[in-house]
């Protein structure tokens, strides 16, 4: 029996659960396939060691908690194709953050490279004082050793994925922070990396928390379908197994469901039901091609497959010739079945399968053994430059990382045919950083296809681009209007920050000067109020624009003798502060005026009695919507809904802010929300809603507006409703309405 510090493992764990636990360290061993007796050993040693430092602790479920390293450890193996190291560093990833081992323990029984691996998996604790988000200080600190060591990455996502499948036994306020993180970070970031199953599922998940109504609607109607779909594919497939079957291929055909969250997506951005979403599935064809005839067998599978069914022109994707960035290669067509429907086919072959599923682990397997290159390693080169830069904060960092994962690429040349990937929609001023940011800093414009273009023009896939420089040239503030890749927004910003600095520093020795001149007593008081009176938001920002020339000593002068002439500076209001407010107050606005004459229409903790309660006007959130309170820095409670992408953002990196916020059952107070409609136009058609709005449902309408083109409508409609049943009852009963094809509420 296993001890350590004498004490015996058997006392922390019943019979069952060592069961349990041996079963999974089992399962972990056959999918890794390592026979050497060595590193079987190693892992072992890595197995006992993490038994018995968390001996004793539980997950929030119950479960011992050595089962979620294990767990994590068997989606590197299964989910990523990881090996030895990476399954030790699994094991051992939780142990010197949750137990009394520290990195130089793990160092010294494992060695420098488990332990260099594990302490970029360990949390920061404690304060930063140069970042108010701890989740992003966390997230930068594991990223900076992927400029090391990319398993730092892959097995912080097998981590994420298994805490999101166990969310059920976390408070409201934890499943809200995990999932918004995972939806702007962890999700996007294992698509970039290939792991495409990894990210579906992220995602799938992350739904069934923030939107569990959408899930368990999606989840049943899959399930009600299965039956008539497996049958329709069968018979789709059939034809298809023939033919290749005479060209002589081998190979096997799959199909899978398309993922909740990506019908979901579908039905928001289309704005249609889930009966009309049309690409329900996909057909997958997996070649067993030899790497040297596995691009000429995926051409022969497509011809055939086009041969029986007519091709969608407008669909097709050849992600072999040039693959995306981050790997992934096939190719994609959909195809019109005998019956009527579109089929989305991808075919690819046994290789290309493994790096689709197993995404850089595979990609690094298979690295040199072809011809064509990936964008991959191009892309963590560009993460490591940015993690290299000192000089941002941990949210810069942040949202300079996520510009980074990017999935819409275009394809471009350099002079001398170089290609290179950048993302959909960059300027000049992205590819002139592409390629150093010495080239970027001083960029004056570019030559595409021998046409002068400025900085700020939209490249499109297959241009050729020769950037021209000036030795003179310096970043602009405006540049950052137009630039969209994480390089050239933060080589701009660097340059920006260094000439920044040096005309505030130029703008305090002018003020030094003027004080003498004029016999001012320069306190810090006295420069707070000269700041409030020009109407400048930060004494930096006056610095900075007195050494630009923007703020002159006459402003100063006009200062002083105004505060001599009425005793205080707090008499002189900023005339632009004078603004009157509009006719029509915003729905915060309005929001904010109801819950003065009736305040209880939340529940929130007691703590939070006193706080000014703000409805984000983001989403416009009414009783009925799941939703959540985000404390403000003003300690105002904002709320919104849990499905609104500003709220997602705030949560992912400030997911301390979050508060439970729950309706009242019943509540007197009306809400402004919207509803969009589109269908055929006819005579009445007003006429008739308005009698069902404001006729039979009692319904205050605040705005109603239609257009028409060619016999066709759209119209928008705000109302005032109690609750999202009733706005739920509004639509339903203009639905019935002859004419109206689609209508929705309006975020």
């Amino acid at each position: 029996m296993t001890t350590y510090n004498n004490l015996p493992i058997a006392e922390a764990y019943s019979a069952d659960e060592m069961r349990t636990i041996r079963l999974k360290y089992q399962q972990i061993l056959r999918a890794s396939k390592i026979d050497d007796p060595i590193k079987r050993q190693k892992i072992k040693k890595a197995f006992d060691f993490a038994l018995d430092a968390h001996k004793g602790m539980r997950r929030k479920s119950g479960e011992p908690y050595v089962l979620h390293p294990l767990e994590v450890a068997h989606i590197c193996v299964k989910d990523i194709g990881l090996k030895t190291t990476s399954i030790i560093c699994a094991f051992l990833h939780d142990v010197a953050e949750d137990t009394n081992y520290t990195i130089k323990d793990i160092e010294v029984m494992f060695g420098k490279r488990v332990a260099k691996i594990v302490d970029g998996l360990t949390k920061i604790s404690g304060i930063f004082s140069q970042s108010d988000s701890l989740q992003a200080e966390n997230f930068r600190k594991i990223l900076l050793t992927l400029a090391e060591d990319v398993r730092v990455i892959l097995i912080k996502l097998a981590d994420r994925l298994h805490n999101m499948r166990t969310l059920e036994s976390m408070t409201i306020e934890k499943q809200m922070k995990i999932s918004s993180e995972t939806s702007m970070l962890y999700a996007p970031l294992a698509h970039r990396l290939g792991l495409f199953s990894i990210k579906s599922e992220m995602e799938d998940l992350v739904l069934k928390y923030k939107n569990p109504d959408a899930f368990r609607i999606i989840t049943q109607k899959l399930e009600s379908s299965h039956i008539d779909r497996n049958r329709f594919i069968q018979s789709f497939i059939q034809p298809i197994k023939r033919n290749l079957t005479t060209e002589g291929l081998s190979f096997q055909i799959l199909h899978r469901d398309k993922s909740i969250s990506s019908i979901w997506q579908k039905m928001q951005t289309k704005k249609v039901d889930f009966e009309q979403v049309y690409d329900l599935f996909a057909v997958r064809i997996i070649l067993n091609s030899e790497i040297k005839n596995e691009k000429i067998d995926c051409w022969r599978t497509y011809s055939s497959i086009t041969d029986i069914y007519i091709p969608k022109q407008d669909r097709f994707r050849d992600w072999i010739s040039v693959p995306k960035a981050n790997g992934y290669e096939a190719l994609h067509t959909t195809v019109m079945s005998k019956s009527g429907r579109w089929v989305e086919v991808q075919i690819r072959s046994n290789r290309m399968d493994e790096i689709a599923e197993k995404g850089y682990a595979a990609h690094w397997k298979y690295k040199g053994k072809t011809k064509s290159e990936t964008g991959l390693d191009e892309w963590l080169s560009k993460i490591r430059e940015i993690l290299q830069n000192n000089d941002s904060n941990a949210l810069d960092f942040l949202d300079d990382f996520k510009l980074n994962l990017f999935s819409d690429e275009i394809y471009l040349f350099t002079p001398k045919g170089e290609i290179r990937t950048l993302p959909k929609n960059s300027s000049v001023i992205d590819f002139a950083y592409s390629i150093h940011s010495h080239i970027g800093s001083q960029a004056i414009g570019a030559k595409i296809n021998n046409q002068l273009v400025p900085l700020n023009h939209i490249l499109n896939s297959g241009d050729q681009i020769e950037i021209l420089t000036s030795a003179k040239q310096k970043p602009k503030d405006e540049w950052m209007n137009f630039a969209i890749t994480a390089r050239a927004k933060s080589g701009i910003k660097n340059s920006l920050k260094a000439h920044r600095k040096e005309v505030i520093r130029e703008g305090k020795n002018l003020m030094t000067q003027y004080c003498k001149t004029l016999d001012l007593k320069c306190s810090e008081q006295f420069r707070a109020d000269l700041v409030k009176f020009i109407g400048i938001g930060s004494e930096s920002d006056f610095f900075y624009r007195l050494g630009s020339g923007q703020v002159k000593e006459d402003d100063i002068k006009q200062f002083v003798k105004y505060s001599k002439e009425q005793h205080s500076w707090m008499r002189y209001i900023n005339p632009f502060s004078r603004l009157g407010k509009s006719e029509k107050s915003s729905l915060a606005e309005e929001v904010r005026n109801q819950l003065k004459k009736q305040p209880d229409v939340l529940l929130l903790s007691k703590k939070y009695d006193k706080a000014d309660i703000i409805y984000a006007p983001c989403c416009n959130a009414i009783p009925g919507d799941d939703v959540i309170g985000f404390i403000e820095k003003d300690n105002s409670i904002s709320i919104h809904r849990t499905t609104c992408s500003l709220a997602n953002d705030l949560m992912s990196k400030y997911g301390n802010n979050i508060i439970k916020v729950k309706w009242r059952e019943k509540g007197n107070l009306q809400f402004l929300t919207g509803i969009r409609m589109y269908g055929n136009d006819k005579l009445g058609l007003i006429k008739e809603m308005i009698s069902i709005l404001s006729g039979e449902m009692g319904i205050n309408i605040r705005s109603f507006n239609i257009t028409t083109n060619n016999d066709l409508f759209e119209g928008q409609v705000t109302l005032y409703v109690s609750d999202i049943d009733q706005l739920n009852n509004i639509i339903k009963e203009l639905q019935k309405v002859e004419g109206v094809n689609k209508i929705y509420r309006i975020d």
